[in-house]
């Protein structure tokens, strides 16, 4: 099983921008991740949180805790981002800071698809600042190796 510490630095050694943001893991269980990146890296010309950031980090939040749910249950597969949608709401001034819950049935049904067709899908939203400020919905698919395509 990896740990907060270990999954962070998986994600900042495999995708270089995760560590120019920044990226932390402040939070990491099966049903919840909490993470953040300072405001200082990832500002814009106005001196709020610059989209492109709000966007990765959210996308990296989702794509993390489903890392994190397949690492711990001996999910052997790739994880890919199939689809992802954000709302921005309002300007962040202050740390990106993404917070994001799975519920008990839809792991169960993403662990399920996993196993019985070598596919796995989970949908999750992303919450970005405590309004939110901006809200990120993403699908995740999981391949197994024997999975066709």
């Amino acid at each position: 099983m990896t740990d907060a510490q270990d999954l962070e630095q998986i994600i900042r050694t495999a995708i270089p921008l995760s560590d120019a943001m920044q990226f932390s893991i402040d939070q990491l269980d099966l049903d919840k991740i909490l993470v953040s990146a300072p405001l200082e890296p990832n500002v814009n010309i106005h001196g709020t949180g610059f989209a492109g950031s709000i966007y990765a980090v959210a996308v990296l939040s989702g794509w993390a805790l489903c890392r994190h749910i397949m690492e711990t249950l001996g999910m052997d597969g790739d994880l890919v981002v199939a689809k992802a949608e954000i709302a921005y709401r309002a300007p962040i001034t202050s740390a990106l800071e993404c917070s994001c819950r799975v519920g008990t049935e839809a792991r169960e049904n993403f662990i399920e698809g996993f196993k019985q067709f070598g596919k796995g899908k989970l949908v999750l939203e992303v919450e970005v600042g405590d309004r939110p400020h901006a809200i990120l919905r993403a699908s995740y698919i999981a391949l197994s190796p024997k999975a066709s395509v």
